[in-house]
């Protein structure tokens, strides 16, 4: 789907939702958007910024003690027992918000992995699932992880609601996203998720990203491709979408604006195979990130200008905003695992479409 800030420009829909029943999948089909999440809730943690409700460089154990004095991972002995010190400084919101906090994933760097291996692989969904000492001192490098979980958290924690009750008043029903929400159970309409198989075909992954402890800011939301377009809309209209305001458009500015210096961002590693490849999105450019959002520093041939927004879910969903252009388009797939080579083709060939 390819979108202006006011229009709609190109939509078209594919293929099978559930292969076994022959339910075909349509821009209104409910899916699980994953890591698509975070753009979402970043932008309701800026509003809560913007109301003076958090700062973005205050230390966040304000808010969230279980994040007062972290440790940094520094090795294993010989036993595999992890190593920690102290770090030097505290965790904020800025750093949170742009994956420099030193959280990672279990699934995106194998020091995670061997840390949970060794002191047990916890439930997912449950707060244990995002405990765990940081890979560098904050706001020293980038690692894709769990940041955006601890995000939604802090929401929940200044607000006094739910973060799935915030989002749904505050950003969802603003922007007349009525099928998107967090939800404690599949939907009886959600699309399956599946995985190529090696003699062709598909096979159906029984996977649910929501339920839970908590509503999982880093990826729990399920939507729908019509539904996330409204979103990208309004990120191209400065915050504002049929004059519904989410954001004001100088925290829009600040949110595309690069946050991380000379650091690179955008492209992390596999420690587990069977749910993502390793992912660079732009392997020529030092990508850098806002707040919520890749950004990329040049233009893209035949596609995204400078300075456009970015990122993924890891079912193969994938997403840009290019203010620059008014274009913005979205790609939703249920295809494991992530980073699928036939996707990003598909991905580009949008892209490409979009610019022609």
């Amino acid at each position: 789907m390819i979108v202006s800030a006011q229009d709609v420009l190109m939509e078209h829909s594919e293929g099978f939702a559930i292969i076994e029943s022959g339910v075909p999948m349509s821009l209104d089909t409910p899916c699980q958007i994953a890591s698509m999440t975070k753009a979402l809730v970043s932008v309701a943690a800026m509003q809560l910024v913007e109301r003076g409700l958090l700062e973005l460089d205050a230390p966040i154990d304000q808010y969230l003690p279980e994040l007062a004095e972290p440790q940094v991972l520094t090795g294993f002995d010989s036993e595999g027992a992890p190593q920690t010190r102290p770090a030097s400084q505290a965790i904020t919101l800025h750093h949170l918000l742009t994956h420099t906090s030193g959280f990672g994933y279990p699934f995106a760097q194998a020091q995670v992995l061997q840390y949970f291996t060794a002191t047990g692989m916890p439930e997912p969904g449950t707060r244990q699932a995002i405990t765990m000492p940081l890979l560098f001192e904050p706001g020293t490098d980038w690692a894709y992880g769990v940041s955006s979980d601890w995000v939604g958290l802090a929401i929940e924690a200044v607000t006094g609601q739910r973060l799935g009750d915030y989002l749904r008043l505050e950003v969802l029903e603003p922007l007349g996203m009525q099928n998107t929400g967090f939800f404690a159970a599949p939907p009886a309409n959600l699309a399956a998720v599946y995985s190529r198989l090696p003699e062709g075909g598909f096979a159906n992954l029984p996977i649910f990203l929501g339920g839970g402890e908590f509503d999982s800011g880093g990826g729990g939301l399920v939507s729908t491709t019509r539904d996330y377009s409204r979103f990208l809309q309004a990120m191209l209209g400065e915050g504002e979408l049929h004059g519904k305001r989410i954001l004001e458009a100088e925290t829009v500015a600040l949110m595309q604006r690069n946050q991380i210096g000379e650091l690179r961002a955008g492209n992390f590693g596999s420690a587990m195979p069977q749910l993502t490849n390793s992912f660079d999105p732009l392997p020529d450019q030092h990508c850098g990130w806002g707040l919520g959002f890749m950004l990329n520093p040049q233009s893209v041939p035949k596609g995204r200008a400078a300075g456009s927004m970015a990122w993924a879910g890891i079912f193969n969903s994938y997403f840009w905003i290019d203010p620059a252009s008014d274009k913005a388009g979205i790609m939703m797939t249920q295809l494991s695992p992530f980073a699928d080579a036939r996707a990003l083709k598909a991905f580009a060939a949008l892209e490409h479409t979009a610019y022609a």
